[in-house]
């Protein structure tokens, strides 16, 4: 039986930062320790271990990948909801306990929304971002937006196994699965590694319970970031995989023309997880991106 891997096989170490409401933040380092700092910030029910494969190709960053609130090893906030503006706290939480600021970030999804509103309260702590599909919604309904009483992920969320009889067992069950089937292989092992807890009886359970992550995908569309464009002053790229009538794929135009610095990249054949299907490749894109900032 395969064990899951401690630390990532290139180094990452784990520490924890103090946020609010009595969250310890989990932070990974990935990467080269001697480069300038990059920060990434993970999607909804994913963690900062995921990024392992990405970050290894970042040959000159010193990659820094927290665990937001509810995900990883991070716990839950105490006697809050899973306000978005929480995971802006972790964020910003890491960028003072290393005085990282001013530096660049990654985000995807969740993670890219985060950053913007973490830019948005604190202007000026990030020279530059790169955000895959960011969930940032229109405001105007140009395009269509889940309703909070009736959100398909979340229903989804709620019905998802949170326990398998091995690491092993969970891999095989999560490589069978459409969306996670077209990651890479070694971001799905990272996924499982990290993102499950070994139990007393032998089993595994998921770190970032189902009720968790249904209730970060309900309040996707409260943090009202998109009308605060206006106020990102850093370069943002935007990046989107294959668009759709629903998705933040389809986001993506309406953030880009909010933004007064904003570009649009756009990569058809990734879906909604491109920088986990496709690490080298986004990788390579965040290096081109970042080369002259």
């Amino acid at each position: 039986m395969r064990e899951p891997a401690g630390t990532d096989p290139q180094g990452a170490h784990l520490t924890h930062v103090a946020s609010t409401d009595q969250v310890d933040v989990a932070v990974h380092d990935l990467g080269d320790a001697e480069g300038a700092p990059i920060l990434l910030a993970h999607a909804t029910g994913f963690h900062g271990m995921v990024w392992a494969p990405l970050a290894r190709r970042l040959t000159e960053y010193h990659a820094i990948a927290p665990d937001l609130r509810g995900h990883g090893d991070t716990p839950p906030p105490v006697g809050r909801g899973l306000d978005w503006n929480g995971f802006v706290d972790d964020l910003l939480a890491v960028v003072d306990a290393r005085d990282l600021a001013p530096l660049v970030a990654v985000g995807h999804s969740k993670g890219g929304a985060s950053l913007l509103l973490a830019e948005q309260r604190r202007p000026g702590t990030f020279r530059a971002l790169y955000l895959y599909e960011p969930v940032v919604m229109p405001d105007d309904g140009a395009v269509p937006s889940p309703d909070r009483q009736s959100n398909p992920l979340a229903e989804g969320a709620r019905k998802r196994r949170e326990r398998f009889a091995s690491y092993d067992d969970a891999y095989e069950n999560f490589r069978s699965k459409p969306a996670f089937a077209a990651m890479d292989p070694e971001a799905l092992h990272a996924y499982v590694d990290h993102g499950f807890a070994l139990e007393p009886d032998g089993t595994v359970r998921l770190k970032c319970r189902p009720e968790i992550e249904a209730q970060t995908y309900e309040m996707a569309s409260e943090h009202h970031a998109f009308g605060r464009l206006g106020e990102v002053q850093c370069p943002v790229t935007v990046a989107s995989g294959s668009s759709s009538e629903f998705g933040p794929a389809a986001f993506a135009p309406a953030i880009v023309a909010g933004l007064p610095h904003g570009r649009l990249l756009t990569f058809d054949d990734l879906g909604h997880f491109g920088p986990l299907e496709d690490p080298a490749r986004i990788a390579s894109s965040v290096l081109e991106t970042f080369a002259d900032v």
